[in-house]
């Protein structure tokens, strides 16, 4: 169960999907309901079976057909898996199987972390005046609240003190890269032709002000006495106008480097960014998990990242990449570093890289991991 399936909102969206088609491959039924509209056009390019049963168009997802649907409609499943708190399809499954002899957990996708409140603190406010009669007992009534790392786990003790729940750790994967997309470097340097003979620092996903885009380019700005010939492509859908303030950004700085915005990437294309990427980059303020840091692991690509990602512990520790603070000199030190970093030894990372994504973060073993929480016995 998910708030929406648009793939433009992020992270949550990627691991409902790449979850449920691992569940599905191993020989279970997944059906994904949604509070989309019916005709939503990104659940045609859904393969899984769902029912889209509409909401408002609150933030909340107010929908008056869902808790009526879950009562005729949910007794059938087994498991029922809650994608994300704070909105309405969260209160409607505990409404519906806090009593009910059918388990349900819960995947909060960092929405517990308390980076939100202290950025938002008129929001945090807000969420403690409805905290206690409904996220608080939608968490202590599941069978498990799921972290996707250990970080998330313990970062979700610290945003409300009145919390209770059955904690369990179970990573997020994706699939190994697609061997299909044979010449997608050459298709991506020749729909940006400024990358050609740079080395590219890539960041992939939602241009949002908690991703840290703006340390990059005052980062880049610091490293002007630099002979290497770098660039920088931020590669996502823009979310709240940032995609326009980075641009001023850049433009104020003068940078001397290609600075590319390509939007969102999909298929050979997004393919072709990673294999023209030198490194990934990605100075979040705050990362449940970095399924795009796991994406540029599974493709050989070192990942610089900040300490704020959820599973920097694992890169450092298997030598993926480099991890440095959240603020501008972490950010001018993961670049500086990168640079400096000799060519047999960005090699050794790149296939560190590939081997931390086998052992850790395919997509197989994170369902894995998943059905043994599904499975354990009731207390």
């Amino acid at each position: 169960m998910v708030r929406t399936l648009d793939p433009s909102t992020g992270g949550v969206v990627r691991a409902v999907l790449l979850l449920s088609g691992a569940l599905a491959r191993a020989g279970h039924e997944v059906e994904i309901v949604s509070l989309d509209l019916p005709d939503s056009p990104w659940l045609g390019a859904t393969r899984h079976k769902g029912r889209a049963l509409g909401a408002s168009s609150s933030t909340y997802g107010y929908s008056p057909n869902l808790l009526p649907w879950l009562r005729e409609e949910g007794g059938r499943f087994d498991r029922v898996i809650v994608n994300g708190i704070w909105q309405y399809h969260s209160f409607a499954a505990w409404r519906r199987y806090a009593e009910s002899p059918i388990p349900y957990y819960v995947f909060p996708h960092g929405m517990l972390d308390p980076w939100f409140r202290r950025t938002y603190p008129l929001k945090h406010l807000k969420k403690w005046l409805y905290w206690p009669w409904a996220d608080y007992r939608v968490l202590r009534d599941a069978k498990a609240v799921i972290f996707t790392a250990e970080q998330e786990r313990l970062e979700a003790r610290k945003s409300f003190w009145l919390y209770r729940c059955r904690e369990r750790v179970s990573p997020l994967g994706v699939e190994a890269p697609d061997p299909i997309h044979v010449g997608s470097r050459e298709l991506f340097l020749e729909k940006y032709p400024a990358l050609r003979n740079t080395r590219v620092l890539l960041f992939l996903g939602r241009l949002h002000v908690k991703k840290g885009c703006d340390l990059l380019l005052d980062a880049l700005a610091q490293l002007r006495s630099s002979n290497e010939p770098l660039s920088l492509v931020l590669a996502g859908p823009d979310q709240e106008g940032s995609a326009e303030r980075l641009r001023v950004q850049s433009a104020r700085l003068n940078l001397p480097m290609p600075i590319v915005f390509t939007g969102m990437l999909e298929g050979a294309m997004k393919a072709g960014a990673f294999e023209a990427a030198d490194a990934f980059i990605l100075p979040s303020h705050q990362e449940n998990f970095g399924l795009s840091v796991v994406e540029a692991l599974a493709a050989g690509v070192p990942v610089l990242i900040s300490n704020c990602v959820n599973i920097w512990r694992e890169i450092e520790g298997d030598g993926a990449g480099y991890v440095e603070s959240d603020d501008l000199a972490g950010t001018t030190r993961l670049i500086e570093r990168w640079v400096q970093t000799s060519p047999a030894v960005r090699d050794s990372m790149r296939e560190k890289a590939r081997k931390c994504f086998a052992s850790r973060f395919e997509i197989h073993r994170a369902a894995d991991s998943l059905l043994e929480v599904l499975r354990e016995p009731s207390d």
